[in-house]
């Protein structure tokens, strides 16, 4: 593991207070991101690859018509190859990460399968391969990332009596909890010592006001489990899941608040119809 000393020095302080960072994730990928080593870059790749994730569900609905990210890991041109290469049946580029040609391979395989919400699966994808990590410290939090979502999409299915089944990512004990429990806790307070904060929080009926609690939770978890990590990647890891938090709150409003949560029904929706 390397030592980033002077990286880490000159990082700047930012608070997730509402304050105008003047850093932004393009300046991150710019001055930094070139300077790891290719163990630390398939570490920080795991933050960038979320736009990746968008950036193919784009092309595979809209063609050369698809308006991509310039943040993820691979260019136009790069992601367009990955998406022929599956198509075709061919072997992926060398370095590919490989959970993207898997996900690839399923989608050509039932892409006329109906009612299939693909944001889930590439995110079930997506998410194995994270919380797969041999860098313990991106394992744990994209673990940790992986259940607050599935605690939410569970509770919200709950209030609006939906299935869950389909909407649920991943498998063990939680995801398992979340499918099939009645509890009111899913039967997890003392498997999940934050299981009670969320719940607390998505009774908030103000869905911008929750959406900040619960970047703020995560940005505790940030600091909480990066006390001891000083100039590694986890330091420059941590920096940057910051800046993704910073910038999705300048972009943030009320209206894309409420359209995340119609979308969050519609996939719960759409995931009751294809069971029945």
């Amino acid at each position: 593991m390397s030592n980033y000393h002077c990286l880490v020095a000159g990082l700047p302080d930012i608070a997730f207070d509402g304050a105008k960072c003047q850093y932004s994730v393009e300046r991150f990928k710019e001055d930094i991101y070139p300077s790891l080593s290719a163990d630390d870059a398939h570490v920080v790749d795991l933050i960038l690859l979320e736009w990746d994730n968008a950036n193919i569900l784009a092309i595979l609905r809209k063609g050369e018509e698809a308006r991509l990210s310039k943040f993820g890991c691979y260019g136009r041109d790069e992601l367009f190859a990955i998406v022929e290469a599956a198509k075709c049946g061919d072997a992926p580029a060398k370095g590919v990460h490989s959970y993207l040609p898997r996900f690839l391979e399923y989608y050509f395989a039932h892409e006329t399968q109906e009612n299939v919400v693909w944001e889930n699966v590439i995110s079930a994808y997506y998410y194995d391969y994270a919380t797969s990590c041999t860098n313990s410290f991106a394992a744990e939090w994209f673990t940790f990332n992986l259940n607050v979502n599935n605690i939410l999409v569970a509770m919200t299915a709950r209030k609006y009596k939906l299935g869950v089944e389909n909407a649920v990512i991943g498998d063990g004990e939680i995801a398992e909890a979340l499918r099939t429990s009645g509890a009111r806790d899913f039967g997890l307070t003392g498997t999940l010592e934050y299981i009670e904060e969320v719940q607390r929080m998505n009774e908030n009926s103000r869905l911008q006001e929750r959406e900040h609690q619960l970047d703020d939770m995560r940005w505790r978890w940030l600091e909480d489990n990066s006390v001891f990590c000083y100039f590694s990647v986890e330091r420059l890891f941590v920096f940057l899941q910051k800046l993704v938090i910073i910038e999705r709150w300048d972009k943030l409003d009320a209206e894309s608040g409420m359209e995340r949560y119609n979308e969050m029904i519609a996939e719960l929706k759409s995931g009751m119809d294809k069971k029945g």
